[in-house]
């Protein structure tokens, strides 16, 4: 869960400042979290063969907005993001937060995240909540007069594609954040990406884009594999789709 606004990430910063002052004595039951992978881990490979530039050149323009106004990228700053829809496919072009909420692990926990969950709004197919830390998932803002996920088709599990610095990352819709407030995606879909997957300091400020597929339902939710294999399969068809949209209008 995002912790962009100032005054929080102020006071989260001096948490954590003056727990890392403490003596090892002084905090019982604390547990080190590992260290953070090493910078050159955030290169990460593609796992996609569709080609990035050919995914936001099938998207183009956003000429069919279906958000009633913009989403702010953190609080306080302007509500100028859109959501928008091209034919199956609905996109937006944000920043990137990093949820790590969902089942505790080493990574994503109350000591590495100060704004931690231990829940995601969608489970997997045992019931428990999702792992931020393993599974590549988007996070949509909560339903509110600016825009409704689940009137367009979209739902817990629904099939994503994520785009930064020329790399493709698939992943699900996984869990839902403020309402106001759009760009954020989970541990695991950042370090697959290259971006600095950490919770408190992590993510990049802008340019990336998040699609999403209507109707479109990767089962178990769990499964990346799964995710992985559909999204490529939809991103394939919606790349096909503009090319024959495209030689029609010629």
């Amino acid at each position: 869960m995002r912790i962009r606004h100032t005054a929080l990430a102020l006071a989260a910063g001096f948490v954590v400042l003056s727990a890392a002052t403490m003596p090892a004595a002084a905090q019982p039951g604390t547990i080190p979290p590992p260290p953070p992978p090493a910078p050159g881990s955030y290169r990460a490979a593609p796992e996609a063969d569709v080609d990035a530039a050919a995914l936001l050149a099938a998207l183009g323009r956003c000429t069919t907005q279906i958000s009633k106004g913009g989403y702010a990228t953190d609080r306080g700053r302007a509500a100028n993001i859109p959501v928008c829809e091209r034919r199956e496919a609905v996109y937006w072009t944000a920043d990137m937060d990093i949820d790590c909420d969902g089942r505790r692990t080493a990574r994503c926990n109350r000591d590495t995240d100060p704004s931690y969950q231990p829940a995601t709004a969608f489970t997997q197919s045992d019931g428990r909540y999702l792992n931020a830390e393993k599974l590549p998932f988007v996070v949509v803002p909560a339903p509110s007069g600016i825009w409704d996920y689940r009137s367009s088709g979209i739902r817990g599990g629904s099939a994503a594609v994520m785009i930064h610095d020329g790399k493709v990352v698939y992943g699900v819709v996984g869990d839902t954040g403020p309402s106001g407030i759009i760009g954020e995606a989970s541990y695991g879909a950042a370090q697959a990406l290259g971006i600095d997957p950490d919770p408190a300091t992590g993510g990049v400020p802008s340019g990336v884009t998040y699609i999403v597929f209507k109707d479109s339902k990767v089962s178990p939710i769990e499964s990346h594999p799964s995710a992985a294999a559909l999204g490529e399969e939809l991103a394939r068809r919606f790349l096909a789709g503009a090319e024959e949209t495209g030689a029609a209008a010629r």
